[in-house]
């Protein structure tokens, strides 16, 4: 006779007739419950595609009815125009998607399965963080975070779908929304990844010249034309005198890069990401002139983000990816987890980076490359939260540069790109503590910037780019 086992207890047999009292085995009940259970799977999943459906039309109609809250001014809208053209219409002002996606998120995932990609800097914390410690498969997620070598091909694998999420530069995605750069493909930015957490790097063979007003002719990398890394280092030289177009050049490097490109006398200095400051510093090839936190602090660097078209076909995924780097990011801000963090983000499929280098990063206890050890705990930090002030003051340096021409529309486009009412939902989710506004006014070298005076702000610097 064979012997069954309790599933829930190995060690305790089960009798041959099932203890349901049918006159059938135990394997036959666990073949039969098993085949209900999967016939129940498919009921719920035909109920979840229609409640899903029934939440989306919800909304819609929703939003059109809160619009034109007259039905006769309503239904003349909606003959006009069509209902598509009306949506695509409300959608490019309100966050449609992000309402709906908010209605979905406890449904079954989409995709479980996913490629994230990362540049290895220590601005991607959170998001390579929560794969070795498990934060994407405690929320159902099959992940590979990818390494990738550039800004470049980050982007391009975005575009050709490649990637399902991905670490960003902040004003990347957007960048992409508008097609600047690139053509234009809707992105959102989910979290901000790491505020702070850059330099300006300068070579050994520049100890003398600590007054950007000394800099012309210089070689300076960045990483990328949409960074902040570019507008920061545009901003300080410019504030000295220099125009960033004509009296300094500016080349992009990738991160990894510039540490070999300081040592060959390639460039002069950088303002590049972490680690590679401090690693210049221990391989004693440079120093550092600034942190940029004296900049700005607070400033935002990197963004965890996709595309609106997966977030559209996946709401569900991406809640669960939400709920993974917000778990990360809320782990990375506590000081006492820094020096853990290092170790686990140092391996070659991540950082690849010493563990001492991180480990200065992250806590903020570094060597300067001038003979000064430094106590600075904010050096970096990985407050999620996507101010849509920031995606504003992005925007006007876009245009300060001539990246963007012409009249923008700030307002709506960071509202579109940047989701603040989503992170601050999910983080509310979790027990995170979720702060109150969406526009927060923010210092830069000591000037006050308002977004709700941005086309002032924007026209008032006197070195800018001229068309």
């Amino acid at each position: 006779m064979t012997t069954y086992f309790d599933p829930y207890n190995a060690d305790r047999p089960l009798l041959l007739k099932c203890s349901c009292g049918k006159d059938h085995t135990v394997a036959q009940h666990q073949q039969e419950a098993s085949a209900a259970s999967a016939t129940a799977e498919l009921k719920r999943r035909s109920l979840s595609s229609a409640f899903e459906a029934y939440s989306n039309e919800f909304i819609e109609a929703t939003l059109v009815k809160a619009l034109f809250p007259q039905d006769q001014m309503r239904r003349r809208f909606l003959r006009a125009v069509g209902k598509s053209t009306a949506m695509a219409a409300i959608a490019s002002v309100l966050p449609l998607t992000s309402l709906q996606a908010m209605a979905q998120d406890k449904g079954a995932l989409e995709k479980t399965k996913l490629k994230i990609g990362f540049i290895p800097i220590t601005c991607a914390t959170p998001l390579i963080m929560a794969h070795p410690l498990g934060f994407y498969q405690k929320q159902g997620l099959d992940v590979e975070v990818v390494k990738t070598a550039g800004w470049a091909l980050i982007r391009d694998k975005m575009i050709n779908q490649e990637y399902d999420a991905t670490h960003l530069l902040s004003p990347m995605p957007l960048a992409m929304s508008m097609g600047v750069g690139s053509n234009p493909v809707a992105m959102n930015v989910a979290t901000i990844q790491n505020t702070n957490g850059q330099a300006i790097t300068l070579a050994n063979k520049h100890k003398d010249k600590r007054d950007p007003r000394q800099w012309k002719g210089f070689k300076f990398a960045v990483p990328f034309e949409f960074s902040m890394h570019n507008f920061l280092l545009r901003y300080y030289v410019a504030e000295a005198g220099l125009n960033p177009d004509t009296d300094i050049q500016i080349r992009v490097v990738p991160p990894p890069e510039m540490v070999a490109n300081l040592r060959a006398g390639n460039i002069d200095g950088y303002l590049g990401p972490d680690p590679f400051n401090q690693r210049a510093v221990y391989e004693e090839i440079g120093f550092l002139h600034l942190l940029t936190k004296d900049l700005w602090n607070g400033h935002p660097c990197c963004a965890f983000g996709t595309s609106t078209a997966f977030i559209q076909k996946n709401p569900n995924t991406f809640a669960a990816l939400y709920r993974a780097v917000l778990t990360a990011a809320a782990m990375a801000r506590e000081p006492k987890n820094r020096e853990l963090i290092a170790k686990v983000i140092a391996p070659a499929q991540y950082l690849n980076q010493p563990e001492t280098v991180l480990t200065q990063v992250l806590t903020g206890k570094f060597a300067d490359g001038l003979g000064n050890i430094r106590n600075v705990p904010d050096r970096a930090d990985f407050d999620p939260i996507p101010w849509q002030s920031m995606a504003v003051w992005m925007l006007t340096q876009m245009q300060r540069w001539g990246y963007i021409k012409g009249d923008v529309n700030y307002k709506q486009i960071a509202e579109k790109v940047f989701l603040l009412t989503d992170a601050k939902k999910h983080m509310k989710s979790l027990e995170q503590k979720v702060p109150d506004g969406a526009y927060p006014k923010f210092k830069i070298m000591g000037r006050e910037f308002d977004a709700a005076k941005a086309a002032e702000y924007g026209k008032s610097f006197v070195i800018r780019k001229v068309a």
